[in-house]
């Protein structure tokens, strides 16, 4: 009998770990191939869809192509980023409830499909401060959508793939969405050059809603089991009716799970790689380089680090999430270090050729870090606990992080009030830091 199809592609795509495959309980472990290649491709859409709704490139432009106030670009990442952590806790009974994860994942695609309809549609009749508060609101919505999605997609993932294979499963999605984002980037390049308008960028959001929809009706295709495979009935959860309230037992956790508590903080210096880019941007500007100035550069460079280190941060995080957390967290440091100091040199010029090129490669290495980081830290949650903990601990994670945001975000707005070098050198400082933090983690891979 020939080999299935999903089976054939996805025994292509990823390297698969026998022995963990076979601890599955048999009707979990036929659906592995089928359940993978799903939420690759669902994983892989949403990724492209979040290029379109980019708070760090797509959204700055386009209120300042609508003629809203420069402040409000201020209010995006912390909106974005914030809300997308911050009320995981209090959702937790609510996912707690649901017997197939998977339906809050799709509500949550649905959710970000409508808010990237709306700022479509608010770039193309709005203009003005409405215009900005509009897209801002919108925004907002668009994160609470994401906190879902990212609490559920973690969950399904841990419930339907083996150790040693889901970090491959982030990898190619995020290699994809990559594919996705370059060809977003070179569209908007060839099609608006250095100066994309609103009527342009309300397509290309409106295409990411539709990236959404399709990202929903791919997930719910995967069949997920009604318990956690690997539950023991000696350690089965509590039921929701008789936990504490949703605060008390996210502190309760936090206070009492120590290996929960040092990711959190490791999570925290990570930070190095996902903040330091727009202020790597504005110290470009400031040194008067014109090579980052278009959109399409910005999407293009990110899509690429995506495409070249998806598959490889995956590969590398199933062998050690937390080795790769701690090279990313170093090799972020210097890169941000280092750009410091070549830009404070009296011969710097960043207009000149050679001044833009090391402005340039240093984006597109510091967009390559964060691809490893992010890779690496979504796979040692996973795999850090089994069951309804895991769901406890990536939500009580994500919301600390939320906090973590807005203190660090605050800090390093504050101190480029001074120049961006004072930010990128604060978050360099974290990364040196998390280094050795990151070390100290126990490993919590497939052996």
């Amino acid at each position: 009998m020939p080999e299935p199809i999903p089976e054939r592609v996805y025994r292509r795509a990823v390297r698969r770990d026998e022995a963990a495959e076979r601890a599955l309980p048999q009707d979990v472990r036929e659906r592995v191939p089928a359940n993978g290649l799903r939420q690759v491709a669902a994983q892989a859409l949403q990724s492209a869809g979040d290029h379109s709704v980019n708070a760090s490139t797509v959204l700055p432009w386009l209120l300042h192509a609508l003629g809203a106030p420069g402040a409000l670009v201020g209010l995006l990442l912390p909106v974005r980023e914030s809300l997308s952590m911050l009320p995981q806790a209090m959702l937790t009974p609510l996912v707690l409830r649901a017997r197939h994860r998977k339906a809050i994942f799709v509500a949550g695609a649905l959710v970000q499909a409508g808010a990237a309809g709306a700022i479509a549609l608010v770039a193309a009749i709005g203009a003005g401060l409405a215009a900005g508060i509009a897209i801002v609101a919108a925004l907002a919505v668009f994160a609470l959508g994401r906190c879902l999605c990212s609490i559920a997609s973690k969950d399904v993932q841990g419930r339907t793939i083996p150790k040693g294979e889901r970090g491959q499963i982030t990898g190619l999605a995020t290699t994809a969405g990559g594919v996705a984002a370059i060809t977003l980037g070179i569209a908007i390049r060839v099609l608006g050059g250095e100066d994309a308008s609103a009527t342009l960028l309300a397509w290309v959001i409106a295409g990411g809603a539709a990236l959404w929809v399709l990202a929903a009706l791919l997930y719910s295709g995967i069949r997920e089991p009604d318990g956690d495979p690997w539950d023991d009935d000696a350690d089965a959860p509590t039921a929701p009716a008789e936990r504490p309230g949703w605060a008390r037992d996210a502190w309760t956790l936090l206070r009492e799970d120590a290996q929960l508590r040092r990711f959190v903080g490791v999570r925290s210096l990570l930070l190095v790689s996902a903040l330091s880019p727009p202020f790597l941007v504005s110290l470009a500007a400031a040194s008067g380089s014109g090579s980052l100035v278009g959109l399409g550069g910005f999407v293009l460079s990110a899509g690429l680090a995506a495409l070249l280190g998806g598959r490889v941060a995956g590969r590398l995080a199933d062998r050690s999430s937390r080795t790769l957390m701690s090279v990313g967290a170093g090799v972020a440091a210097a890169i941000v270090a280092l750009v410091v100091a070549i830009a404070a040199l009296p011969a710097f010029d960043g207009a000149s050729p050679w001044g833009s090129a090391v402005l340039v490669v240093a984006y597109f290495l510091l967009a390559l870090t964060h691809t490893g980081v992010r890779v690496a830290r979504k796979t040692y949650v996973i795999d850090m606990a089994d069951g309804d903990l895991r769901t406890r601990q990536v939500v009580v994670a994500n919301s600390a992080m939320g906090v973590v945001l807005l203190v660090v975000g605050a800090a390093s707005a504050a101190l480029a009030a001074l120049g961006p070098a004072w930010a990128l050198l604060l978050l360099a400082a974290l990364g040196a830091t998390g280094v050795v933090a990151a070390r100290r983690l126990p490993e919590v891979g497939h052996a």
